[in-house]
């Protein structure tokens, strides 16, 4: 059951980078991802937010092409990418050095007015640049909220990314970061 839940939390992994439905990627792909988000709040890529989100999403892509043995330049398939993030970010001693300070990029960006706080407007555009479906945005927002008081922390939100990539506990409320599974 663990393993079917990560690599089913993979695969849409995968779909979120491979917005072309080509069904491999590359690094391209995922700095494609990281241009919807910095349009999405109308950030530069040069800024320090920006650019900080560029570099964390060039460290996975170079961790996780690493774990595969292949150069930055290379495709990789749906099945690769499952390998490639176990490889780097479960078995591997990568998630802290490289995915989570993504994560943060990712998390400060959504934070807007730096007030801490991650309310539905901010969350809507950034799962908007994943792609999640307009109708489940506000039940995964929900259902992150545990305390119900109409925004999440920006630690929470960095909390809910190492549940949906990196827990295989099918009860976490990470696992709706993206809506249902």
């Amino acid at each position: 059951m663990a393993i079917d839940l990560l690599n089913h939390k993979f695969d849409r992994a995968f779909d979120h980078i491979d917005a072309g439905g080509e069904g491999v990627i590359g690094r391209e792909d995922l700095l494609g991802l990281g241009a919807r988000l910095l349009v999405g709040f109308g950030e530069s890529p040069t800024s320090v937010t920006g650019s900080s989100l560029v570099d964390g999403f060039d460290g996975i892509w170079s961790a996780l092409s690493g774990a595969l043995g292949r150069d930055a330049d290379s495709r990789i398939s749906r099945e690769e990418f499952r390998s490639g993030m176990t490889g780097a970010f479960i078995e591997g001693d990568h998630y802290d050095t490289v995915f989570r300070p993504a994560t943060v990029a990712v998390a400060d960006l959504c934070d807007d007015n730096g007030d801490g706080l991650i309310g539905p407007r901010e969350f809507r555009t950034l799962l908007s640049a994943f792609g999640t479906a307009y109708d489940d945005v506000d039940e995964a927002f929900d259902r992150l909220d545990r305390a119900a008081r109409g925004a999440l922390t920006v630690d929470e939100l960095i909390v809910a990314a190492w549940q949906y990539y990196v827990s295989d506990d099918p009860s976490a409320a990470g696992n709706w970061l993206f809506g249902p599974l």
